[in-house]
This record gives structure tokens, C-alpha cells and sequence, in this order.
């Protein structure tokens, strides 16, 4: 598994779990502060994007996973 998709993994399950914490009809449900945490990863998602500086490629380059590699003709 590269690091492009562990990314996007992590962003995933860090939203869907924020979102069973912050949203009050969720069994999981503990305070609405919690959407903050869903506003972070999305503002960080957004930025990377458009800086391509993403610090979560960075640990996870620092841990030994892949890059994407790009084939060329």
C-alpha cells in the first residue's frame, strides 16, 4: 500500500469517526466539540491539495512506506 492511499485512509476514518462523535443522533455520540476535529482533517485535506505539503506524508515516509510510483513513456 502506498502512502497516497494510507492518506487518504486515515483522512476517511478520522472524518467518519469525528462525525459518529459530534453528530448527536450517533450511538457514539460525546460532545458537538468533536466537529471540529472533522473541520481540521477537511481544512487539511483542502490545503495539501493545493500546497502539496501534507505532514501525515511525512511520518508515514519516516516509517518506510512507499510512494506512488508514476510510470512514464
Amino acid at each position: 500500500m502506498n502512502v497516497e492511499r494510507m492518506i487518504r485512509i486515515f483522512a476517511g476514518v478520522f472524518i467518519l469517526l469525528s462525525l459518529g462523535l459530534g453528530v448527536a443522533g450517533s450511538p457514539l455520540f460525546v460532545s458537538a466539540k468533536w466537529l471540529w476535529f472533522t473541520a481540521f482533517v477537511g481544512f487539511n485535506l483542502f490545503q495539501s491539495g493545493i500546497t502539496r505539503f501534507c505532514p501525515l506524508e511525512i511520518i508515514l515516509k519516516r516509517l518506510g512506506a512507499k510512494s506512488c510510483q508514476v510510470i512514464q513513456k
